[in-house]
């Protein structure tokens, strides 16, 4: 027997990945078809008068499905006897096919379990080619219907929409990857993407625009609810009116739920400013509606504006702009100077301003685009143009968006990078810090906090006992040193460095055999005078089992010449004896004086072995 060689294998292989990815596409677009035509044809059986046999119906459902994809429509039998044009594309229609291509490109691109990762160019291809045989299947029998397909329109846009879906569709599988670009593409573009910092700032630019974009569509489809609403009579006649069966009510109702992303693109381009077409001769903008309007009878063509002057109702339609440009800034700022980070990390005001710009310039391009394509002709006379006007629209977002956004982006950088004190920033470390800088103001902080124990001052510290800083009374507290009256959590915690425990380095080297946060007799019984760094120490380090082993072992090691631990007193009554109370010199340790310390307050827990 022969055996098969690994790069026949492995040819072999390849060639199955090609032709698995190939009927991939072709299945992705049989189900799309298939899906819209199921549709069509119930609509069709349901109609009580239908004009046509299931040829035609086939026909159509082929014709509406090659619309979906942006190709444009001719409409032969017109009462002039001129073939009309049908160019306005049911956005709601295109996330079907788009997400199936997607889909398909996806799964051709992903290795299988056993099998190594197909070529992703070769994926690519392979699905885009088996989409575009079915949608040419498609375009010849939709030839002799009533809605025949433009040949000039199945390579742009169709065959662009499909392989833009796949190179998605490949993209997603690979780990939507920013970059390395192809090799044929600038050098110095090719350098610039692959700096991390460059992918950061365009990534920020792009969630920002999509914001941009979002706001805008929400905004016009508010506009439009509304207008709807007024108008509320005139759409319930117009969808009466266009059909007096249930069956061509239903088909009335699918059409308008298609039109509805179109509807609210028509919204945002009037909030902007340049507004949309109604035909050759007339505009309508939320300065007024000039000329007369060539509008077909349909419900969703109820939210048109009345002809004249507009009022200042139609003036508040120029928030949406507004609001976009304050979304994409509000974005921008989020990222410039995050809320956990420190100040070192934040964005240069010249980078928050290209940023932003960026950004501007990319919902500009989203907004062209979706306008674009929102609208198109509907018949050769006044009904060329018909939906909004691209290349103004276009313009019109990048000057809201740059005019409103980037002052709005420096100002809410400046917001976010305001005092630590605030209360939202008060925890965030400082990254530029050195732990050198750190230690003296440690050292700076204990010796301020002793002076004032020793001075006594505590002139208005029992009022703000507890007290937190509120990010409505930023200013609360400033002036006081660390440790003062009102740094202290209500909870009871102290600040760090006004701690009765000193810190290693700092507040014996600050003020020498001096007991850091001691106040004087009194101290830390619940009295007015209570501070908050008289708190005393809670963790185990200063319980008395653990005191008592250290001081067993430190006299272990000592070979018996230290004393006993001294015993804490049951009573105060025991502390007077024959002689009177006793003094501090009573419960002196014997290593504290040899080694020269003070002896420690009665009140105050023994020293630390």
């Amino acid at each position: 027997m022969t055996q098969r060689s690994p790069k026949a294998t492995a040819e072999r292989n390849r060639t199955l990945d090609l032709a698995s990815a190939l009927v991939r596409g072709a299945v992705a677009a049989g189900l799309g078809l298939g899906s819209l035509t199921v549709l069509v044809m119930v609509v069709w059986i349901s109609s009580p008068y239908p004009d046509s046999g299931p040829g035609g119906v086939l026909r159509a459902a082929a014709g509406v499905w090659l619309l979906a994809h942006g190709a444009g429509l001719v409409r032969p039998d017109t009462l002039s006897g001129v073939p009309a044009p049908v160019s306005v594309v049911p956005l709601l229609l295109v996330l079907g096919p788009v997400w199936l291509a997607h889909r398909a490109a996806r799964d051709a691109a992903e290795p299988e379990e056993g099998r190594p990762r197909p070529s992703q160019a070769g994926a690519f291809c392979a699905v885009t080619a088996g989409y575009l045989l079915v949608v040419a299947g498609a375009a010849a029998c939709a030839r002799g219907g009533s809605l025949r397909p433009d040949p000039d329109t199945l390579v742009f846009p169709v065959a662009v929409v499909v392989a833009g879906a796949a190179a998605a569709g490949v993209w997603t599988a690979a780990g939507r990857p920013f970059g390395p670009l192809p090799s044929w593409s600038p050098l110095a573009l090719q350098e610039a993407v692959a700096r991390t910092l460059f992918r950061e700032r365009a990534e920020a630019a792009c969630r920002s625009a999509a914001a941009g974009v979002a706001v805008l569509l929400g905004g016009g489809a508010l506009l439009v609810a509304v207008a709807l609403g007024r108008n509320a009579g005139a759409a319930q006649d117009a969808f009466l009116g266009l059909a007096g069966d249930w069956s061509g009510r239903f088909a009335v109702l699918l059409l308008a739920a298609a039109l509805v992303p179109n509807a609210a693109l028509w919204g945002a381009a009037y909030g902007l400013g340049p507004g949309f077409s109604l035909g050759t001769g007339a505009t309508a903008t939320p300065l007024g509606l000039d000329g007369t309007p060539a509008v077909p009878h349909f419900p969703l063509l109820a939210a048109v504006p009345d002809q004249g002057p507009g009022s200042l109702l139609n003036g508040a339609a120029l928030a949406v702009p507004v609001a976009a440009a304050l979304a994409l800034a509000w974005f921008t700022a989020r990222r410039a100077a995050p809320a956990d980070a420190p100040r070192a990390q934040a964005w240069s005001m010249r980078e928050t301003v290209r940023v932003t710009l960026l950004a501007a310039l990319g919902c500009a391009a989203g907004t062209a685009l979706l306008t674009a394509v929102a609208g198109g002709p509907l018949g050769t006379g006044a009904l060329r143009e018909f939906g909004p006007v691209w290349w103004l629209a276009g313009p019109a977002a990048l000057v809201w968006t740059a005019g409103i956004g980037v002052p709005a982006a420096l100002l809410l950088r400046l917001w976010r990078l305001r005092t630590p004190g605030w209360a939202w920033r008060r925890d965030v470390p400082e990254a530029d810090e050195p732990p050198a800088t750190a230690t003296a103001t440690a050292r700076a902080a204990a010796a301020a906090s002793a002076f004032e124990a020793e001075a006594g001052a505590k002139a208005g510290a029992e009022a703000d006992v507890g007290r937190r800083r509120r990010w409505w009374a930023p200013w609360r507290g400033r002036g006081r040193a660390p440790g003062a009256a009102g740094d202290a959590a209500s909870g009871g915690t102290a600040a760090p460095a006004a701690s009765s425990v000193p810190a290693p380095g700092t507040a014996l080297d600050a003020a020498p055999g001096a007991l850091v946060g001691a106040v004087g007799p009194g101290a830390g019984r619940g009295d007015a005078g209570f501070e908050p760094y008289d708190f005393l120490p809670t963790d185990p380090w200063h319980e008395k089992d653990f005191r008592e082993a250290r001081w067993a072992s430190l006299k272990r090691g000592s070979g018996g010449l230290m004393a006993d631990f001294p015993a804490d007193p049951a009573d105060p009554a025991d502390l007077v004896g024959p002689a009177g109370p006793a003094g501090p010199a009573d419960f002196a340790d014997p290593a504290d004086s040899a080694a020269g310390r003070p002896a420690p307050d009665p009140d105050r827990p023994g020293p630390t072995p």
